[in-house]
C-alpha cells in the first residue's frame, strides 16, 4: 500500500464517518418534527443525497476526490437499507398505499434531485 493509497483509505473512513453522522442528525431532526406515519427523514436524506451525488458526478472530479465525495460521504449519508426496511414495515402494517407512495416518491424525487444536482454542477 502506497502513502497515497493509505491517505485515501483514511479519508474514506473519516469522510464516511461524517456522512453517517450527518444522516443520523438529519433523519432524527426531521423525525422529531413530523408525524411518524411516513418515513420523511429517510426520504429527505436520500433525495438530498441523490442531489449531492448528481452534483459530484457533474463536477467530473479526479478519481480519488470522487471516491471521497461520492462513495465515502454520499454513500454513508444515504441509506437504501433503511428505506427498504421502512417500506417493508409499512407493508407489514397494511399501509400499502403509504408504502407505494414511499417507493414512488423516493425514486421520482431521487432521480429529479440527481439530475438537478448534475445540472447545477455543469453550470459552474
Amino acid at each position: 500500500m502506497t502513502a497515497g493509497t493509505a491517505a485515501v483509505w483514511v479519508g474514506v473512513m473519516l469522510v464516511g464517518g461524517v456522512g453517517s453522522v450527518l444522516r443520523f442528525l438529519v433523519d432524527r431532526a426531521i423525525g422529531r418534527r413530523m408525524a411518524r406515519t411516513f418515513p420523511l427523514g429517510t426520504l429527505t436524506v436520500n433525495v438530498s443525497g441523490a442531489a449531492l451525488l448528481g452534483f459530484v458526478a457533474g463536477l467530473a472530479l479526479p478519481r480519488d476526490a470522487a471516491l471521497l465525495a461520492g462513495t465515502a460521504f454520499v454513500g454513508a449519508y444515504t441509506t437504501f437499507s433503511t428505506w427498504m426496511l421502512e417500506t417493508q414495515r409499512l407493508g407489514e402494517e397494511r399501509q400499502l398505499a403509504t408504502a407505494f407512495v414511499n417507493i414512488a416518491l423516493s425514486v421520482t424525487l431521487g432521480m429529479g434531485a440527481a439530475l438537478l444536482g448534475q445540472w447545477i454542477a455543469e453550470q459552474l
